[in-house]
Formats: structure tokens, C-alpha cells, sequence
């Protein structure tokens, strides 16, 4: 079952973990024409297939990416283990903190379907901020929002226990990116245990605790929910 965006209240839509939806950020229309036809002439389209790794952590940021179609995950690479810190649909720019901090990338991006991006070279990113004060000021609100949204994820991973912790993930993919009470996921078992601070077992474990409660149907990458209030009150109250 789709939904509209009033689904959720203000106040539940604040638990939902994950980033503004792309159509909440007219970013490019601040632009003059003279303006995109600059940035354009300094992009260049790339697909990427599932599993492949977009951007690496550590590596030298030379470009700033936007998500012209498909799911990709950010996460932060630390010895053995991923944190992935979330999850990208398409509208998505990656690499912004390269922009005002050390010219690096702080978190690796692997594209978790077939996926195209735009490269656009952050100088001219740049001098575009410096010359547009609007797009300056949509650039800084996006960074803001994701800060935001990560505080909130801390809190999830710190405060709530692990049923509240995949409730939410599994409401942030419904509400934000498949915008469906139905989906097949894109992501592994493992993804979702790195997603909630969990491991794979427990990811596994607390899924059939959720469909042994009716709370939602799965089956392989297939995912429903069935207790949509109840999945909410689960997220709510960790």
C-alpha cells in the first residue's frame, strides 16, 4: 500500500531516522541559467552497479555527487567493522563536509542497486556558493538538516533498546524510500544490523520477532507491514 506524506504526524515523522526527502530541497532552482549551465559543463554522468563503491573514506574529495536514480548507503569504515551512517535515495548529494573542512571524504558510499550519479568538480561547486548566496544558504540547510537527523540517529542507537532501533529503519525505508508499506529491500541482514548497532543475529532475530507478532510479512528481500500504528509505537518508545 502507498501512502501520502500526512501519514505521519509531525511529532511520529520526527522519529523516522533518516534524510529529507529531495523534493523538500530545491537546491538547483536557486541557480541562474548561466549559473547551471556552468556547473553542468563541469559534471560528468557514471553509473554505478549494486555492490559497487562510489566514493571511498579517506580518499582525496576532488568531486561532489548527486543522485540522479537508484539507493546508496554512507558509512564510516572502522577496522573490521561498518557503521553505516544512512541510507541515500535519489535527489541525495554526497561529499558536502568535503567542502568546508579538509578536502576529504569522512565516510565511504556503496551503491546498494544499480545506481547514476552527476560528478561535479567542487571548485566550481564552490565558486558557485561564493557567488549565490541562495544556493550558499540551501547547501548550508541541507548540512544542518543531516546533522540534525544524525543527532537524532545517536539517540536511537544510545537510548533505545534493539526492537525500537529496527523499527525505526524499517519506518525510514517505508516513509522515505520506497514511500510504500511494501517493498523489496535493498539492503542485507547485515546492512540492518550495521544500521541499528546490532549484530546480524539480533537483526535476524528481532525481524522474526516482528513477523511472529504480525507486525509485518517477509519473505527473501520482500518486505510488508502489516501493524503500521504498532511499528510506530514500537519506534516511539524503544
Amino acid at each position: 500500500m502507498e501512502y501520502s506524506e500526512d501519514v505521519f504526524t509531525t511529532e511520529n515523522a520526527r522519529e523516522i531516522h533518516c534524510l529529507k526527502s529531495p523534493k523538500e530541497t530545491p537546491l538547483f532552482k536557486r541557480l541562474t541559467p548561466e549559473e547551471t549551465e556552468i556547473l553542468n559543463k563541469n559534471r560528468i554522468q557514471l553509473s554505478f552497479k549494486k555492490g559497487e563503491i562510489i566514493n571511498k573514506q579517506g580518499a582525496f574529495a576532488s568531486n561532489i555527487f548527486f543522485l540522479i536514480k537508484g539507493i546508496v548507503k554512507s558509512y564510516i569504515e572502522i577496522s573490521n567493522k561498518n557503521l553505516i551512517l544512512s541510507i541515500l535515495p535519489a535527489g541525495s548529494l554526497i561529499g558536502l563536509p568535503s567542502l568546508s573542512v579538509d578536502n576529504v571524504f569522512h565516510y565511504s558510499t556503496k551503491a546498494l542497486v544499480d545506481t547514476d550519479i552527476y560528478s561535479y568538480d567542487i571548485t566550481s561547486f564552490k565558486n558557485l556558493m561564493r557567488q549565490n548566496a541562495l544556493f550558499a544558504t540551501e547547501i548550508t540547510d541541507i548540512v544542518n538538516n543531516n546533522m540534525v537527523l544524525l543527532y537524532d540517529r545517536f539517540f536511537s542507537l544510545t537510548q533505545k533498546q534493539l526492537h525500537g532501533r529496527l523499527a525505526d529503519i524499517i519506518l525510514c525505508l517505508s516513509y522515505k524510500i520506497y514511500k510504500s508499506t511494501g517493498f523489496e529491500l535493498c539492503m542485507s541482514r547485515r546492512d540492518l544490523a550495521e544500521l541499528t548497532g546490532m549484530s546480524t543475529e539480533s537483526a535476524i532475530r528481532i525481524l522474526k520477532d516482528f513477523k511472529d507478532d504480525n507486525i509485518i510479512d517477509i519473505t527473501g528481500k520482500r518486505l510488508e507491514i502489516l501493524q503500521l500504528d504498532k511499528l510506530k509505537r514500537i519506534s516511539v518508545t524503544g
